[in-house]
């Protein structure tokens, strides 16, 4: 067992803000190289950030939520694709510690251990004596270029009775990668395919998804500790939103760093900080990126107090966790697109940050589980009295 000493989340979150002039400074060769610099995994693990979800015994940190939120804010005003991966690894990392106790001992013998993952069930798996085999592919797997691990989703076809979804951990080498990440945003996350070709998985790597879903976890040493017991839903909400809100603070850098030598061409102004229409502009971004914050926060906290003081979680409380994490998306995606539209003609050349900032904003709205009327609608589906229409709550 090791023993380390945790840093305070101030702490944490200072290391997050010395890295960010190196993630500014990888950011373009990240988005080249559709990967993170390995200069900035490097910094990352230096920075003690892929232990926040590690258990302490293994010399984690076992960081509460509203650290995660800080934590990513500030990486991702250095890189969007950065702070994605790191979000990422966080969730499956949890998820790893929701497993038996052996089957994490052997996942957390590995320093700075990185794993990837999905909630998608894309693979299909038959039981085996001793486990399953699985065959299958599963795509959007960010990170998986640096990670040691990833947990998978399959749907385990048993000879008699229903099939179901179940959530296994397998070693990424024993996983074929798939280059296939060629995007329009979030570029530098690597989020490529990986695939598997009758890979055996032990049964103790295995779980049922609906058991996890319904927070009924494997791990007899971590129920004992606040941030293993929350479910899995919200923690992943929370785990995703600070990077989004480090994006929209990445815009207010990027447009407030050009402002001063800025004109607005064929008007009369002769800089663009005098003209009524940029302090109108600034205004509403930094109105929406403040709404943006609120929710984030608001989202954390109830995790983190939730989980302390162990109370059961109502279905009004999980969606409107995930109802937390679309209106982060949604006001910071509108506060980058102000800026970027007040940024000029000029703003589209490739060295400009902000057309890039607003690129992955994009991205981000696009994604499944954090778009945000989709969140919305699960949201107002359960006030207005309605089961809802999915087990990812």
């Amino acid at each position: 067992m090791l023993t380390t000493e945790v840093p305070t989340r101030e702490q944490l979150v200072g290391r997050a803000t010395e890295l960010v002039p190196l993630l500014r400074q990888n950011a373009a060769w990240s988005e080249e190289n559709r990967r993170i610099h390995q200069d900035s995994i490097d910094a990352l693990a230096d920075a003690g950030v892929f232990k926040l979800r590690t258990p302490a015994r293994y010399g984690g940190y076992e960081a509460d939520t509203r650290t995660l939120v800080e934590v990513a804010a500030e990486l991702g005003r250095g890189d969007a694709s950065t702070a994605w991966v790191a979000s990422v690894y966080w969730i499956p990392t949890f998820m790893a510690c929701l497993f038996p106790d052996e089957v994490q001992d052997e996942v957390f013998s590995t320093p700075d251990v990185r794993v990837c993952g999905t909630l998608s069930p894309s693979a299909m798996a038959t039981p085996v004596d001793g486990g399953i085999v699985v065959n299958g592919k599963w795509s959007f797997i960010s990170g998986a270029h640096h990670a040691h691990w990833q947990e998978i989703i399959a749907v385990l076809v048993p000879p008699e009775g229903e099939p179901m979804p179940v959530m296994a951990l397998v070693p990424i080498s024993e996983l074929a990668i798939i280059d296939d990440w060629h995007t329009s945003g979030l570029k530098g996350t690597g989020s490529v395919s990986t695939a598997a070709q009758n890979l055996f998985v032990p049964s103790a790597r295995v779980i049922p998804l609906p058991a996890i879903l319904m927070g009924q976890y494997a791990s007899k040493i971590n129920a004992n500790s606040p941030i293993y017991r929350a479910p899995l839903l919200p923690v992943a909400s929370a785990s995703s939103v600070g990077t989004v809100v480090g994006l929209a603070r990445a815009a207010k850098d990027a447009f407030f760093e050009r402002l001063p030598d800025r004109k607005i061409t064929y008007t009369g102004y002769g800089s663009q900080a005098e003209a009524p229409v940029t302090h109108l502009a600034v205004a509403e971004a930094a109105a929406k990126l403040d709404q943006a914050e609120f929710h984030a926060l608001r989202l954390a906290t109830t995790v983190d107090t939730k989980s302390v003081d162990g109370t059961p979680w109502t279905l009004e409380e999980r969606v409107k966790a995930r109802a937390d994490m679309g209106q982060v998306v949604k006001l910071a995606k509108e506060s980058v697109e102000i800026l970027a539209s007040a940024s000029g003609g000029s703003s589209i050349y490739t060295d400009v940050p902000i057309q890039r900032i607003a690129r992955d904003i994009q991205a981000v709205n696009l994604h499944a589980l954090m778009h945000p009327e989709t969140n919305a609608e699960l949201y107002g589906r359960v006030l207005c009295g309605q089961a809802p229409d999915t087990l990812y709550i």
